[in-house]
C-alpha cells in the first residue's frame, strides 16, 4: 500500500544541478530520508527531514551540496544537488520512516518503505 516514487534523475554534466522528487502515498510517516547506492556498495545515507520540515540532518561531507525540503500539501520531499561530480553517479532512493526519536538518531533500519530509485549519472 505504501508507495514512494522518485523522479528527477538523469544524465548531467559535471558542475550541474538536479532536483530530485519523492512522492509518498498510502501511509503517514514522520521522516523521509534520501540515500544513494553505488555499484557494489551498500546504501549510503544522504539526508533526512521530518515531515513537518522543522528538522533535518545530513551526512557532513555532503551538507554543502545537498539540500532537502518538502511540500506537505503534495506529499513530496525534494533533494537538491549542486555542483555535481562524476563520483555522485549512483542510484538515489527515498525512504520513509515512522520510527520514534529524532532526525539525528535515525539509522537505515528505521526506514520501512523504499522507492525504486532514480539514477543520477554525471559525466566528466
Amino acid at each position: 500500500q505504501v508507495q514512494l516514487v522518485e523522479s528527477g534523475g538523469g544524465l548531467v554534466q559535471r558542475g550541474g544541478s538536479l532536483k530530485l522528487s519523492c512522492v509518498e502515498s498510502g501511509r503517514t510517516f514522520t521522516f523521509i530520508g534520501w540515500f544513494r547506492q553505488f555499484p557494489g556498495k551498500a546504501r549510503e545515507f544522504i539526508s533526512a527531514i521530518s515531515w513537518t520540515g522543522s528538522s533535518s540532518s545530513y551526512t557532513d561531507s555532503l551538507k554543502g551540496r545537498f539540500s532537502v525540503s518538502r511540500d506537505a500539501a503534495r506529499n513530496t520531499v525534494f533533494l537538491e544537488i549542486h555542483s555535481l561530480r562524476p563520483e555522485d553517479t549512483a542510484l538515489y532512493y527515498c525512504a520513509s520512516s515512522r520510527a520514534p526519536g529524532t532526525v539525528d538518531s535515525l539509522s537505515i533500519t528505521d526506514f520501512d518503505d523504499w522507492g525504486r530509485g532514480t539514477q543520477v549519472t554525471v559525466s566528466s
